[in-house]
């Protein structure tokens, strides 16, 4: 008996320490590939994550989180990732919608209290649908951090913040937008936008640190971000600026821009990639729903305008080009001088998070989200499925 346990715990010990050697020999291959694909870039710093076969198989961190103190990125450090921060507004969204407060073909400004209307075409509504699909002909061309620039009441030039075709008619994309759905959330809730996304999507999930209000985190993770500029990393020192002096009028339905529900989720790379596999999952993460099988894979569906195709779906990408041969689904993101992405395929559960606090191509166009996305997906998918 004696010996064939020790039989058996020689063989386990021997089959787990495969195991690790093989997520090691991973591990080398991808900081490996990472590497090269950064000696391309003037860069500050990138932190990566990788979600295979429906778990995070791994992560790590490269250059600096602060150029002036050359500090190293940390794993539970936080990014302001951009517009990937829509994925959680939509979401939001839809879990209102699942509610029953609203259809999403209903008229925005009923719920506003003010009317959203194309100046050329009064008569068409805009719907929450065409907010989320980057289709309602709302322009950013008067800013984006001020509802009142839709009143005309109160700016002369409000007609310059939607283009010269009828809602519903072709795609553009809108940051106005989605700082109006922050809004939406606010008045269809009865809760602060930040509020709301921490409670009802980030705790659930237990994603305690990240959430879209600057002052209700650790200042001391906040990566901090650059643009390139004349040969010399300037910092964006509004990347993560406190609304705390703004807060004592706040009004629910009418500051919620104040947290940029279009762009201003704080996260780490991890705790991304956790998201990620929350909505590889059609919504569902272990034993936690956030939203409906049927609404995630609605919103992965790309809303066609009626001048034709589009590859957006509802608060998110489907990109056919992004990898050769495969179709995956995400958001990019960037500002301040931050490039961001999150792309997956929730039919083979894949996907990668990367995010860089600062880049610059040495030559010819950036395209550092490219890069490193299939410098991934060679290491951790396109190896395995060829048995290579």
């Amino acid at each position: 008996m004696k010996k064939t346990n020790l039989i058996i715990f020689a063989l386990l010990f021997t089959l787990f320490a495969s195991c690790d050697n093989k997520t090691e020999k991973l591990n080398r291959k991808a900081d490996e590939a990472i590497n090269q694909v950064l000696s391309n870039y003037n860069y500050v710093g990138l932190a990566v994550a990788v979600v295979n076969e429906n778990k995070i198989v791994y992560s790590n961190e490269f250059g600096v989180k602060n150029v002036e103190t050359q500090e190293k990125i940390k794993k539970d450090d936080l990014f302001r990732i951009a517009s990937i921060s829509k994925t959680f507004t939509s979401t939001a969204i839809m879990q209102l919608y699942e509610q029953g407060k609203f259809n999403l073909d209903d008229d925005i400004s009923d719920a506003l209290g003010y009317s959203v209307r194309n100046p050329n075409f009064p008569d068409i509504k805009i719907t929450y649908k065409m907010l989320l699909s980057h289709t309602s002909s709302l322009s950013d061309a008067e800013g984006y951090f001020d509802y009142d620039i839709l009143k005309p009441e109160i700016n002369l030039n409000y007609a310059n913040a939607y283009w010269d075709y009828a809602p519903g008619e072709k795609y553009n994309y809108c940051n106005l937008g989605f700082n109006l759905l922050g809004a939406l959330i606010e008045i269809h809730s009865g809760t602060r936008f930040d509020n709301y996304i921490r409670q009802n999507i980030l705790l659930p999930l237990e994603i305690d640190d990240a959430g879209f209000n600057v002052d209700s985190l650790d200042n001391q993770k906040f990566v901090t971000l650059y643009n390139w500029q004349d040969s010399v990393w300037i910092e964006s020192k509004d990347a993560y600026k406190s609304r705390s002096d703004e807060m004592e009028n706040y009004a629910l339905g009418k500051n919620a821009i104040l947290f940029s529900p279009t762009g201003g989720m704080k996260i780490s790379a991890v705790n991304l990639a956790k998201w990620m596999l929350c909505r590889m999952n059609y919504g569902s993460l272990n034993d936690t729903k956030i939203i409906s099988e049927e609404s995630s894979k609605q919103m992965f569906i790309p809303v066609e305008p009626a001048n034709g195709k589009s590859s957006y779906g509802l608060g998110i990408m489907v990109s056919k080009d992004l990898v050769d041969g495969d179709t995956l689904i995400g958001h990019t993101g960037g500002a301040y001088g931050l490039t961001s992405a999150m792309f997956f395929n929730p039919d083979t559960k894949f996907g990668v998070v990367m995010i860089t606090n600062g880049s610059s191509p040495k030559n010819g166009k950036d395209k550092i989200i490219s890069d490193v996305v299939n410098a991934m997906y060679k290491v951790f998918y396109e190896k395995e499925k060829t048995n290579e």
